[in-house]
């Protein structure tokens, strides 16, 4: 190759590489179909009444048959340990990752969620190519004024695993007032924009 062309192809290389469509699934899932929803509070609905949980909104908004398997207080590395059960149980069709926040609120190291959120990917995908992530909010100075920003480790994740990423959803129900039941948990009005939110991500990368 000419030396000129191997620089200009130097050159070009970051330009393509930003240019680079984001993983789309190509098959939609069907209504009826089973999702798995994984996760802590935010999943089982903490701070509004029973059957006001995002998830249960996303099977009314969807079609799709949405099993709720939020526990109160559950860190990654908790939900990662009950996730083969969980799938053996309910053979889903796609499984939606929504944990992450008590570990950033009980300060557990990054290296350790890191490590649990990409067993809960690897375990996910096996048998199944619908498997997305929510952004969690990361700890810090912003988020003691009530503004809210996602951490970069799930971005980083869902780039790395070529998996859907739900950016911006949580960060953003959590940051208003009017949406939350209390600081760290949003109410029925919150969980039905956090579900508009979830639902209209995966209908970007192809679920629909």
């Amino acid at each position: 190759m000419p030396r000129s062309w191997r620089w200009l192809l130097i050159f070009l290389l970051p330009w393509l590489a930003a240019c680079a469509p984001d993983p789309v699934v190509e098959k939609p899932l069907p209504t009826g179909a089973r999702v798995l929803v994984i996760g802590d509070s935010l999943v089982a609905g903490t701070g509004a009444g029973q059957g006001l949980d995002w998830p249960t909104r996303l099977a009314l908004d969807s079609g799709w048959r949405v099993v709720n398997a939020g526990i109160p207080g559950h860190t990654s590395g908790q939900a990662a340990a009950r996730l083969p059960e969980l799938l053996a149980r309910h053979r889903p069709d796609a499984v939606i990752i929504a944990v992450g926040g008590n570990d950033f609120l009980r300060r557990h190291p990054l290296a350790d969620t890191r490590r649990h959120l990409e067993a809960l990917i690897t375990t996910a995908r096996q048998g199944r190519e619908h498997v997305a992530l929510l952004a969690v909010p990361q700890a810090g100075l912003a988020a003691a004024w009530g503004s809210l920003e996602d951490h970069p480790l799930f971005a980083e994740l869902a780039e790395q695993h070529g998996i859907t990423l739900v950016p911006n959803a949580i960060s953003e129900v959590l940051s208003d007032d009017a949406l939350k039941a209390d600081p760290i948990h949003a109410n029925a009005a919150g969980y039905g924009v956090l579900a508009e939110r979830v639902l209209g991500a995966l209908d970007e990368q192809g679920w629909r």
